[in-house]
């Protein structure tokens, strides 16, 4: 099983989640993605699930709790009136899962640290209880390096293994800070780049996004991508010191 989450919100890891369990399904893997809290959809209409589902194919889909309002989801729940989303079943949910399944992804909400219930239950803590790595899913603009920093050191302090960092949308005409950033990544993960999507992967088709992402996932996920190729393709070149 694998657990994805991002630095913030809007970083990309439905897209990411759909990539990992495209090229797993692809390979004839079985597949289930688990989402414990979808939050900003009503009932009724289409999620983050219905994307991995149009772009990987997967039909494996397991939301455990939804809210209609665009918030934790332990501030939606409040609002809404709702129970938490219990993430000590959704643990047993997914050990349960992975029990017939060669692959289990599980895809947080918002960051890390984003709290579930009043008990400040995090998708951290479901890691750790599942024994999971985490896949965590990075922006490449400015600011971006603070926030992998303190993701990956919440990870550390609370024993979970990372499974590596993927950037999350890679546009087709980065700039000077983004550029910068691919070598500073890897220093702060300690380890080179384990993908980077392209931007407006989400939109391709089927046939497309599985191209797409195995261009753009590391040879552990089922991809091809090759961070020293990346970075000479679009890094900064190194100058020498005087």
């Amino acid at each position: 099983m694998l657990v994805v989450t991002g630095t913030c919100t809007g970083v990309g890891k439905t897209v990411v989640t759909a990539a990992l369990a495209a090229l797993a399904a692809a390979r004839g893997a079985s597949v289930a993605v688990v989402k414990p809290g979808q939050t900003g959809v009503e009932p009724g209409a289409p999620g983050d699930l219905d994307d991995v589902r149009r772009l990987a194919g997967v039909t494996d889909l397991h939301e455990c709790a939804r809210f209609p309002d665009p918030l934790s989801p332990a501030a939606a729940a409040r609002y809404a009136g709702l129970p938490p989303v219990r993430l000590p079943e959704v643990a047993g949910e997914v050990g349960t899962l992975a029990k017939s399944r060669s692959l289990v992804l599980v895809e947080g909400a918002g960051g890390l640290l984003v709290r579930y219930d009043d008990e400040g239950r995090t998708i951290a803590d479901l890691a750790r209880w599942l024994g999971a790595a985490v896949l965590v899913v990075a922006r490449p603009d400015l600011g971006t390096l603070n926030h992998t920093a303190l993701t990956l050191e919440a990870l550390a302090h609370r024993g979970v293994q990372l499974a590596g960092v993927v950037v999350g949308a890679w546009p087709d005409d980065p700039d000077l800070a983004m550029r910068a950033n691919l070598r500073d990544l890897e220093t702060i993960a300690a380890r080179p780049l384990a993908g980077a999507l392209p931007a407006g992967a989400g939109a391709l088709d089927p046939a497309e996004f599985l191209l797409a992402a195995r261009g753009g996932l590391a040879p552990a996920f089922g991809g091809v991508f090759d961070p020293v190729a990346f970075h000479a393709a679009h890094g900064l070149p190194q100058k020498e010191i005087p």
